[in-house]
C-alpha cells in the first residue's frame, strides 16, 4: 500500500529544487516562505523560555514542523477558515492571527480564546480531533450559502485513533464538503509512536474507505505543502470535495513544555531529523539563486525578533488570568453544580476548605 503514497517532494534537504518546478518560484515567493519560517521559529522559541520563566502555562512547541504550517496556511484565501489544534499556532500566525492574542491563549486568558477579528480561525482544539467535525461543518456550511470559502483543518497522526476523524471524513465524503484534512505526522502522539497506533503503512491510505483523493508529501519541505495543499483546496473551491493530505514530518522537541521527550524516544532522532530542517533547506537554495544574503537575513530576524518582544511586552500589560472564570462561560444560565464547584473552588483558593 506505501507505494501508492510515494512522499510528493519540491525541495530536497540538500537545497536542490525539482527543475520541472524552477518556473514556479520566485525570489518574492521564497523570500516570503524563508521569512515566515524564521517568524515562527523564533515565536515557537520564545514561548518556550516564558514558559519555562512562569510567565506563560504549559506550551506545545512545534520546532520542525515549520514548513507544513506556514506552505498550507499560506495556500488559504482571505476568507477561508483554518480549525487548528493546540500545535498550530505556526499557522494561524502565518494566517493573521495576532501574536499577542496566542499567546493570551497560553496565558490562560479568555481574550486568547476568540477567533480573531477579520480572520475565520476557530478556536485550538485541545481535545484530539474534536475539531474535525466542526471544519466539515464550517465546510459545508460555505456550500449551502453558495460561497468559493473552503475550510482546512489540522490534526496530528494521534487523532486518526478517534472517531471524530473517521466521522469528520465521512459526512465531509457524503457532503462532499469544500474541506482539506491536513495531517502532520510528526511520528508520535504524546509518547506513541506511529507504528504503535496504527497497522497502516500511511495516514493517507485511511481516506480510500471515504472515497477522499490524498496524497503524502514531505512535510519539510515549504513548496511541495504550498503546491499540493492549494492544488488541494482549488479542487474543493470547484465543488470537487473534500482530499486528506498527509505531511510527513518530525517534532524536535517534547510534546509539551509537561513533557520529557527522552522517556520514550532517543533524542539523537531528532539531531538526525535536523538534517532535513524546513529552514535550512530553504536557505540552502536561496544562497545558491543569490536570494538570501547576510544582510537581508540579518534584518529579517531583526524584524520578527521586535514583532515577538512587542508582542511579549503587550501581554505583561495583562493581570493573571482568574481561574473562577472558567466556570461562567459553559452554561448561558448557571447551573447549580457548575455554581457549587465555582463556589468550592473560590474557598480553596481562599484558604478554605476544599
Amino acid at each position: 500500500m506505501i507505494e501508492q503514497f510515494p512522499i510528493v517532494q519540491v525541495l530536497n534537504p540538500h537545497g536542490e529544487l525539482s527543475p520541472d518546478r524552477e518556473k514556479e518560484v520566485s525570489e518574492g515567493l521564497a523570500r516570503t516562505f524563508l521569512r515566515h519560517l524564521i517568524r515562527i521559529r523564533t515565536f515557537d522559541r520564545k514561548a518556550v523560555s516564558l514558559q519555562r520563566q512562569g510567565r506563560i502555562g504549559t506550551y506545545a512547541p512545534f520546532e520542525g514542523q515549520e514548513a507544513s504550517q506556514v506552505g498550507s496556511a499560506m495556500a488559504l484565501h482571505e476568507k477561508d477558515w483554518l480549525f487548528p489544534t493546540y500545535r498550530d499556532h505556526g499557522a494561524t500566525m502565518t494566517f493573521g492571527h495576532p501574536l499577542l492574542q496566542i499567546l493570551l491563549f497560553w496565558k490562560g486568558r479568555n481574550e486568547g480564546c476568540v477567533p480573531p477579528d477579520g480572520k475565520n480561525i476557530f478556536t485550538p482544539g485541545i481535545p484530539i480531533a474534536t475539531q474535525l467535525p466542526h471544519a466539515v461543518g464550517a465546510a459545508y456550511a460555505e456550500k449551502r450559502k453558495g460561497t468559493e470559502n473552503v475550510t482546512i483543518a489540522y490534526f496530528g497522526d494521534g487523532a486518526t485513533s478517534e472517531g471524530d476523524f473517521h466521522e469528520g471524513l465521512n459526512l465531509a465524503s457524503v457532503w462532499g464538503a469544500p474541506v482539506v484534512f491536513f495531517n502532520q505526522n510528526n511520528r508520535y502522539a504524546i509518547s506513541v509512536p506511529v507504528h504503535k497506533q496504527m497497522k497502516t503503512k500511511t495516514i493517507a491510505q485511511k481516506a480510500i474507505a471515504y472515497d477522499i483523493p490524498s496524497v503524502r508529501i514531505d512535510g519539510n519541505d515549504v513548496f511541495a505543502v504550498y503546491f499540493e495543499t492549494k492544488k488541494a483546496l482549488e479542487r474543493a473551491r470547484r465543488g470537487e470535495g473534500p482530499t486528506l493530505i498527509e505531511a510527513v514530518t518530525w517534532r524536535y522537541g517534547a510534546h509539551t513544555t509537561a513533557d520529557d521527550p527522552s522517556k520514550y524516544r532517543d533524542q539523537g532522532e531528532s539531531d538526525v531529523k535536523r538534517r532535513e530542517d524546513p529552514i535550512d533547506r530553504l536557505q540552502r537554495y536561496m544562497e545558491k539563486k543569490g536570494w538570501c544574503d547576510e544582510e537581508w537575513l540579518d534584518s529579517v530576524k531583526l524584524e520578527v525578533a521586535k514583532e515577538v518582544d512587542a508582542a511579549v511586552a503587550d501581554l505583561e500589560q495583562y493581570p493573571e488570568p482568574d481561574p473562577s472564570l472558567i466556570f461562567d462561560h459553559v452554561f448561558e444560565t448557571p447551573t447549580w453544580p457548575v455554581l457549587q464547584q465555582k463556589e468550592r473552588l473560590l474557598s480553596h483558593l481562599k484558604g478554605g476548605s476544599r
